[in-house]
């Protein structure tokens, strides 16, 4: 269930037995979504966020008619090839991802191309994170369950999306999950999951949450 690729990212990992935290990217660290808008804008659509998709939501700004699938296919990949590079910092994010890493291994887990992988690694860099970057396919939660299986401490794992939150719940249930809604337009359509043990739409709520997990387990 984990691609070749992503398998041999994650085999060159090096972990140092301190507490673990695995954070998504994009719209948890980048914005993804404010960037996304702009670019579609140009192409003649724009996003509906009635509901918490793009397939259906990418609309025809002329006619409002949903931009086929293939189409939005096409667009994601466009985006990410041409934008990656230039992602700007969700407030907070940077801070809180450097205070961690005094005390844990810190891993960014992105799903995007892999093609564009070193584009991201370019981008995080710039904006002074130094940690590794492994690009992921499909669901995330078995990534996840091999990474927190070599940790040998607690694992803490950030995402905004409610699906790889529940794949992470499902491989790796002791896992501390962290919600990361930054976009209340989006937010606003998923209800709490019961296994989450934070659901925040902030950096300033999110960072001494996990600080506390990470700095009360042996070994931090």
């Amino acid at each position: 269930m984990i691609s070749e690729i992503t398998q041999g990212q994650l085999a060159g990992l090096h972990l140092t037995g301190r507490p673990l935290v695995i954070c998504d990217v994009d719209e948890v660290i980048v914005h993804f979504t404010r960037d996304f808008e702009d670019y579609i804008g140009l192409h003649g659509l724009w996003l509906d966020t009635s509901s918490f998709a793009l397939n259906g939501n990418i609309r025809q700004r002329e006619t409002n008619a949903p931009a086929p699938d293939a189409q939005v296919a096409e667009l994601i990949g466009s985006f990410f090839e041409t934008r990656t590079r230039h992602m700007q910092e969700i407030d907070g994010a940077v801070a809180a991802l450097l205070a961690f890493g005094e005390r844990a291994d810190v891993v960014l887990l992105t799903n995007l191309p892999h093609t564009a992988g070193d584009h991201r690694r370019e981008n995080l860099k710039s904006h002074g994170l130094p940690y590794p970057v492994v690009t992921n396919s499909g669901p995330k939660g078995p990534a996840i369950h091999a990474l927190a299986a070599r940790a040998a401490n607690t694992t803490v794992f950030i995402d905004d999306s409610p699906a790889f939150i529940a794949s992470a719940h499902e491989f790796a249930p002791e896992v501390h999950l962290v919600h990361f809604l930054h976009d209340q337009r989006f937010a606003r359509h998923i209800d709490p999951l019961d296994y989450v043990a934070l659901r925040t739409d902030s950096w300033a709520e999110a960072r001494p949450f996990v600080m506390s997990l990470i700095s009360t387990m042996p070994g931090a």
